[in-house]
């Protein structure tokens, strides 16, 4: 065989790779938020077993989840660099699609916590899907890669609670668990089918000699790895304070409240379209000028258009500067990815993902209460002022902690 064919054929295998693991990741955004808008509604459905609350019931159901996924998420990442990252893209995503499935026979809201708890140990579908990227795609074209399957998670997160709405609305929300666990199930048979892992497991004493917290460790102590995960953890942080304060503050915006939801549903689909569009031009320039430089830039100017919404008079204003921080997200999101993948060295992917996706769910389990927290202390406008605060922490810390990493040139077209 000819050298040009091997290099068609490598060209080839992790284009069909990242392009299944895009439509992947497009079902579980789908399903997994397909479920969310109308949790609290069958929480309250559901009723509970003890003396807990519903209020209180309705926020494990979120909580829960986050808080066992970032417990387990680090194990899973370095199962998957000694086992292979295809078999965990199946466990998460089949595993999901039977827990769904469980959820929809619930009988009471104690139960489906105890369901969303077990979720987050076996699910990660988001994290099993860049490491799998992280191996498979050239160093050169990573930056792409993430920013593809952003538009992925971005896209299905747009599609999902409009898709789980009108099921739950038109059948009842049963149903809406159905639909979830069916597509989840479907992506875990397109990358059994579809995706080709090159994997060569590790020998059996390497295994034994390299504990979990060793290959952590490994992992850790690469140069800029830490600031990236603070990174990570600070913009995540940022993303998420003001979920539970938007809908509050939207409201004090509009003169006639009667469209409330259908404005706040708007606010949040524009930013969710300007993120998903531009991520995956910002992974294609990282990839040309280098990351650091789009995390400075995107950063800081999330932090200004943070700074002006919290001195918005009304909804229009709103909507249109959260469409704006839409397009910065589109570029620290992705390219914090592409900045593990470059930082750290191959056959660490999935302790490298793993410990990000940790990460990450300790920003969605810390960030809602937060940002509450900032809004009774002061008011609702604080808590944008209070996120714009820490984008400026994220600009700083890829300004003066991240490594330049060198780009890769390659003469041969791709």
């Amino acid at each position: 065989m000819s050298i040009s064919t091997l290099k068609s054929d490598s060209h080839t295998h992790w284009k069909r790779t990242l392009n299944i693991l895009f439509i992947t990741q497009l079902f579980t955004a789908i399903g997994f938020s397909s479920i969310f808008p109308f949790l609290p509604f069958f929480v309250e459905d559901l009723g509970a077993s003890t003396n807990l609350s519903i209020e209180f019931l309705a926020g494990m159901v979120y909580s829960a989840q986050a808080f066992a996924m970032m417990l387990v998420s680090p194990i899973w990442g370095v199962i998957a660099d000694r086992y292979g990252r295809k078999l965990m893209i199946e466990r998460a995503s089949i595993g999901g699609a039977i827990l769904l499935f469980l959820m929809a026979f619930a009988q009471n809201a104690e139960q489906l916590v105890i369901l969303r708890t077990i979720q987050g140990l076996i699910t990660g579908v988001v994290a099993a899907n860049n490491a799998l990227a992280a191996a498979v795609v050239p160093k050169k074209h990573i930056g792409y890669a993430m920013g593809l399957i952003q538009v992925g998670a971005g896209v299905g997160v747009a599609l999902g609670p409009l898709i789980g709405g009108a099921v739950a609305d038109i059948f009842n929300y049963s149903a809406a668990f159905f639909v979830t666990s069916a597509l989840l199930l479907l992506a875990g048979i397109l990358v059994w089918w579809g995706v080709d892992e090159d994997f060569k497991p590790k020998e059996k004493s390497d295994i034994q000699k390299a504990g979990f917290i060793s290959e952590w460790k490994e992992v850790i102590k690469t140069q800029g790895v830490i600031s990236t995960f603070v990174m990570r953890f600070i913009s995540q942080l940022g993303r998420m304070m003001i979920i539970p304060i938007a809908p509050l503050f939207i409201r004090t915006l509009l003169v006639d409240t009667s469209y409330l939801n259908t404005f706040t549903g708007m606010v949040t689909a524009v930013s969710s379209a300007t993120t998903t569009l531009s991520a995956l031009y910002f992974g294609k320039l990282g990839d040309r000028i280098g990351q650091k430089h789009i995390m400075i830039y995107c950063s800081l100017s999330a932090s200004i258009l943070y700074l002006m919404t919290s001195r918005v008079n009304n909804g229009w204003q709103m909507l249109f500067l959260q469409a704006l921080v839409g397009v910065t997200l589109g570029g620290i999101i992705p390219v914090i990815s592409a900045l593990l993948a470059k930082l750290t060295l191959s056959g660490k992917a999935g302790a490298v993902y793993g410990l990000d996706n940790s990460i990450n769910s300790a920003g969605r389990s810390v960030a809602p209460l937060l940002g509450s927290i900032v809004a009774i202390a002061f008011n609702l406008r604080a808590s944008f002022i209070a996120t714009a605060f820490l984008f400026l922490i994220t600009a700083a810390l890829a300004k003066w902690s991240l490594p330049t990493i060198q780009r890769e040139h390659s003469s041969v077209s791709s």
